[in-house]
This record gives C-alpha cells, sequence and structure tokens, in this order.
C-alpha cells in the first residue's frame, strides 16, 4: 500500500499486461497488513453493502467500463475513501487521458500514481513462468517452457491458463510436467490428433 499521501493509483495498460494481477496482489498485500480491503472486478460491482462502506482500501478493475451510474458510485467511493484516509486503485484499458469518465472522477484517478503496465517481453515469459510454476509447487524445465512458447498463446494469461490446467493434469496423472505430458494433455484436452511429430 505504500505510505505516500495519495489516495489512488492509477494504471492501465493493454489486455493481459497483468493489471488485475496487480490489484489483486495489492489487495492482498493490503489485508496481510491488516486493513479492510476489498477487490471490484469491475466498477458496476460497487455497491453500498457494509463490507464495502468499511473497507479502507479497494481495487476497482476495468474502470474504463464504468457506466454513468457506476462513475457516480466510484466518484462517491473515492471521496469518502480519501476522506477518511483510505485508498482506492483502478485499472483500465485505457490511459487515463482518454478515459470515456465524467470529467470529475478523472481529475481525481489522476491525483494520485498513474502507471502503465506494459506485457512481458518474450525474452521476461521463461522466467515469469518458471516462477509461477514454482509458486504452485513444481518445476518447469527449459524444455517445457520452449515447448510451450512456441507451440501455445505466448499471451500471459493463456500460458498462466495452461500451467494451471498442466498442474491439474500432472497432479491427478502423479506424473511431473514434462514435454511429453504438455504433449498428452493437448491431445486430450484441445482433441489434436498427433502433437508427437
Amino acid at each position: 500500500m505504500g505510505t505516500g499521501a495519495e489516495a489512488s493509483f492509477f494504471v492501465w495498460g493493454a489486455p493481459g499486461a497483468g493489471k488485475t494481477h496487480l490489484l489483486r496482489a495489492a489487495v492482498a498485500m493490503a489485508a496481510d497488513r491488516g486493513v479492510a480491503s476489498r477487490y471490484c472486478a469491475q466498477a458496476a460491482l460497487i455497491d453500498t453493502d457494509p463490507a464495502l462502506l468499511d473497507a479502507r482500501f479497494i481495487a476497482i478493475d476495468r474502470v474504463d467500463e464504468a457506466d454513468a451510474a457506476a462513475a457516480a458510485r466510484v466518484f462517491t467511493l473515492y471521496n469518502a475513501l480519501k476522506q477518511s484516509g483510505g485508498r482506492v486503485v483502478a485499472a483500465s484499458r485505457t490511459p487515463l487521458a482518454a478515459l470515456p469518465l465524467r470529467e470529475d472522477l478523472r481529475t481525481r484517478l489522476g491525483w494520485g500514481l498513474v502507471y502503465e503496465a506494459l506485457p512481458l517481453a518474450d525474452e521476461e515469459k521463461p522466467e515469469a513462468l518458471a516462477t509461477y510454476a514454482r509458486q504452485r509447487g513444481f518445476d518447469l524445465s527449459t524444455e517445457v517452457i520452449d515447448y510451450l512458447l512456441r507451440h501455445g498463446r505466448r499471451d500471459m494469461p493463456s500460458l498462466l491458463a495452461t500451467l494451471a490446467a498442466l498442474d491439474r493434469f500432472s497432479l491427478a496423472s502423479k506424473r511431473a510436467v514434462t514435454v511429453r505430458l504438455v504433449k498428452e494433455w493437448l491431445q486430450q484436452e484441445l482433441g489434436l490428433k498427433d502433437t508427437r511429430k
């Protein structure tokens, strides 16, 4: 959460750049520090339930999709949190200056820190995949990583979803994640006729 005086943090970037991951991580970090926190998958989900009103740290994803009513709720929530010393973290696929939101809300979201989240470069993806696998409790060889990057979708959400599915498949079959296991999983899950070539 940091110790600065900013009441907000705004992050924008292309789909798959990791914005949702950052918001969820920020909420988890705030909760670990004992701060009442909440993640909202989109601005339209903001309501007036007591759990939200008691939160001191709120992360709002996809704020660029907010309609007029949702934008009004975000505006009210932002002002209430700023007055009480709380924090708002918001994410968007659109830069702040181009957000299709009411001007007073865009201004407030811009009062804090504003960053662009950039997707990982191809040379950074192997380390990210290996780290994700270690966090899930298994090792991922260079050969498996190379195979995934050559034969699958290369965006991080797809790669991480594939690793999660491979982890479940390896646990069910009681085998390590190898290129052979990846090929078997592809045959079974995706219906490919022959991935052994």
